[in-house]
């Protein structure tokens, strides 16, 4: 059938077929205007769109932009962000590691102070400020997109100045090959016993098509029989978020929930929400800079 022109709406039947089998999904008739003929697919629900979308980023390469989100004022560790490792400070440590990831084509610290914006320019690195009210790092990491260009925003933490690219582009690529994922995260096997029971420790459990069900600073799973002989993998998870730039635009929108701020973890806000994290599973196990004891921890792994 030839598409009719009516009143400057095009008036068609689409056939949507699936990509792997070319079996048709769905027929249905849609008015469409000629210049959003993208709207056909949000008629027919999330899962067409993401092939929508799937195919535009296979013309055209996203855009993948690192955030660092990097606040002054730490109570545990003030000023934490320019503390020195081996006579750099922390956040050129981990804008260096970050530059690293292959699937990224930018890097910007995301702060609240004029120190770190100064700190981060004398070593070549870009920053931009940003509001100091912000509840949380994605909160931030919003702010950026909000200005800036790009199609996947990855949130890295500011205090992993051991922070592995690698890791970094498991996170980029569980969410782009998946094209109705709208955000990505990482998590590795536990193999300290006493992480398991560490609150500081986060914890996550998967479904079968590996999206996180429920982070949290309790043990789980927990093995209710002890008695028995079972085989228990705790994955831990890293604070590094991959998002889609309309998702990532729409966290500060998203009303806290009591699972936040029971368990004080921004992460429970999607979940909350009734969103989906995908998560990949990676080797390397992060190290972060929480209090004064840590520097010279870290520092000792920086010689190595």
């Amino acid at each position: 059938m030839v598409p009719e022109l009516v009143g400057g709406i095009l008036d068609c039947p689409y056939r949507i077929l699936r990509l792997e089998d070319n079996k048709p999904l769905a027929s249905s008739a849609y008015r469409v205007k000629t210049a959003q003929s993208a709207q056909i697919f949000r008629d027919l629900g999330d899962s067409n769109h993401a092939r929508l979308r799937s195919r535009s980023m296979s013309l055209a390469k996203p855009e993948v932009v690192i955030v660092i989100p990097a606040r002054f004022g730490s109570t545990r560790l003030p000023g934490k962000p320019l503390v020195s490792l081996a006579g750099r400070p922390m956040i050129q440590r981990v804008y260096e590691r970050a530059k690293l990831a292959s699937r990224a084509d930018r890097v910007i610290v995301a702060t609240d102070d004029e120190r770190i914006v100064k700190a981060v320019e004398s070593f070549g690195g870009a920053a931009r400020m940003t509001r100091p009210d912000h509840r949380t790092g994605t909160e931030r990491v919003a702010e950026v997109a909000a200005h800036e260009k790009g199609d996947v925003f990855v949130n890295v933490q500011g205090d992993e100045p051991l922070l592995d690219p690698v890791a970094v582009d498991a996170a980029i690529n569980a969410l782009l090959e998946e094209p109705a994922a709208a955000i990505a995260t990482v998590a590795t096997p536990i193999k300290t016993p006493a992480d398991i029971m560490d609150p500081n420790v986060v914890k996550t459990v998967l479904d079968f098509d590996n999206n996180g069900i429920y982070f949290s600073r309790a043990p789980i799973p927990w093995v209710r029989d002890t008695a028995s002989k079972i085989q228990v993998r705790h994955l831990k998870h890293l604070g590094l978020y991959v998002f889609q730039r309309d998702a990532l635009l729409e966290y500060p929108t998203l009303p806290q929930g009591e699972l936040e701020r029971i368990e004080q973890l921004e992460q429970l806000r999607w979940l909350e929400n009734g969103w989906k994290i995908r998560v990949a599973e990676v080797e390397h196990d992060a190290v972060s800079v929480d209090v004064p004891e840590d520097v010279a921890r870290v520092e000792k792994l920086l010689q190595k």
